[in-house]
């Protein structure tokens, strides 16, 4: 009789074989690599411009709003698909149906006061 804890063994063999692979590959990595630094080498890099200036720069939030609205939107496919597989499903069409509503009025809420705010125009 095998006593609970002994199956985290081969958990536990795993990650250590996989984190002496990666160990073992940044070491080699190290070891191998030409090390000659120069002043050029050691600048800072911006997309091929150099850098002139103060490290900060102005970025809009918009493009942050853009993003977050994709995220929401992305989300909301992910909880549609398992819906529509669900929803075929007897005993479930109606009471699904009525939770699957009640899920895009809140995304459409969600939409409408974004375009009230002005955040969908891209200016």
């Amino acid at each position: 009789m095998h006593n609970y804890f002994d199956t985290y063994v081969v958990v536990l063999v795993l990650l250590l074989v996989g984190a002496g692979i990666v160990g073992g590959a940044l070491a080699a990595n190290r070891m191998l690599r030409p090390e000659r630094p120069t002043a050029e080498k050691l600048t800072t890099y911006e997309c091929g411009v150099d850098p002139v200036g103060e490290g900060w720069a102005h970025s809009y939030v918009r493009y942050y709003v853009f993003a977050y609205l994709y995220v929401v939107f992305a989300v909301d496919a992910v909880f549609l698909f398992p819906w529509a597989t669900i929803f075929s499903a007897p005993g479930y069409g109606a009471t699904t149906l009525g939770e699957m509503f009640v899920f895009l009025a809140f995304l459409a809420t969600g939409l409408v006061y974004a375009g009230k705010k002005g955040v969908l125009s891209w200016v």
